[in-house]
């Protein structure tokens, strides 16, 4: 863990946010780690939503604390909310995730619903032999509900034990799950969307995948990330980094600011490497970076 003074303050978030907003971008989102342990978030929320430009701000949360928070963070102006939930069984969940607060994520969904995010997004990370047997319970489970489930392949970061026999393409999935249920391609008018979103007569909710590897989405991705020690990634996959902070904390001017955010985003990759060469490299894990 980080000690505080490693981490950007609000105020450098939202300043880095306002540069964002100046090169045009228009979205931003908030995600992990957890954002929801860092405290007073919901203020950074009402900062950022306010900045001009900024017209869409959405979270992604591993949902344990959500409950106590759905209601604010929609008041403080957050638009749209993913939650990461990789199985529906408890004692499976202890084992994924481990800890014990399975009831608390089911109750932030629930809380989130009630707040009026709808659609909620679903995050699922489907694994070859920890939990592709509950295709079909996660499709049931959106049924009643405005929740869109994305359906994630299982992408290969070092140690997280990523191997061939894990990874459950986009193809298998929809093998697997139109066994039991009709789906129908749909799409939506966001150009930059990079899942695969179908839908199925007399659900409310609906079904995405995130086909990272099988059938990868780089050429269009326009996602840039700022880590919360304060450095630009330009791609999930590529190391390299350019870091913010030490500017920012020495008034550098905006303008070079934006050039190091540009000059960051100039090495963007076309691709990422075959999946035995994402293991090896010398990568932030996943929660490190964010979703």
């Amino acid at each position: 863990m980080k000690s505080r003074d490693k981490m950007l303050t609000f105020d450098e978030i939202k300043r880095v946010a306002e540069i964002f907003a100046a090169l045009g971008i228009t979205k931003i989102r908030l995600t992990g780690g957890e954002p929801l342990v860092r405290k007073d978030l919901p203020r950074l929320v009402e900062s950022i939503s306010n900045i001009p430009g900024i017209d869409t701000i959405s979270m992604t949360t591993n949902g344990v604390l959500l409950k106590n928070f759905a209601p604010q963070l929609k008041e403080s102006g957050l638009t749209h909310l993913n939650v990461s939930l990789d199985t529906l069984r408890l004692s499976r969940f202890v084992q994924i995730a481990l800890r014990q607060n399975y009831y608390d994520v089911i109750a932030g969904i629930n809380a989130a619903l009630d707040a009026g995010f709808q659609p909620l997004k679903l995050n699922t990370v489907i694994i070859g032999g920890v939990n592709d047997d509950e295709l079909h319970d996660f499709v049931e489970f959106v049924r009643d509900k405005p929740i869109n489930i994305r359906f994630i392949e299982y992408m290969p970061f070092k140690f997280n034990q990523w191997n061939q026999g894990k990874l459950i393409s986009f193809q298998q999935m929809v093998e697997n799950i139109s066994e039991r249920f009709e789906l129908q391609p749909f799409e939506l008018s966001d150009k930059y969307a990079v899942a695969k979103d179908f839908q199925i007569d007399g659900f409310i909710g609906t079904v995405s995948f995130i086909t990272s590897m099988s059938d990868h989405f780089c050429g269009k991705c326009n996602r840039i990330r700022l880590t919360a020690d304060g450095s630009i990634k330009s791609c999930l996959f590529h190391p390299a980094e350019v870091n913010l902070k030490s500017a920012l904390r020495s008034n550098s001017s905006d303008d070079i600011i934006s050039e190091m955010i540009q000059s960051a985003i100039s090495v963007k990759p076309y691709g990422h490497p075959k999946a035995e060469d994402l293991i090896a490299i010398e990568n932030r894990s996943m929660i490190q970076i964010g979703g």
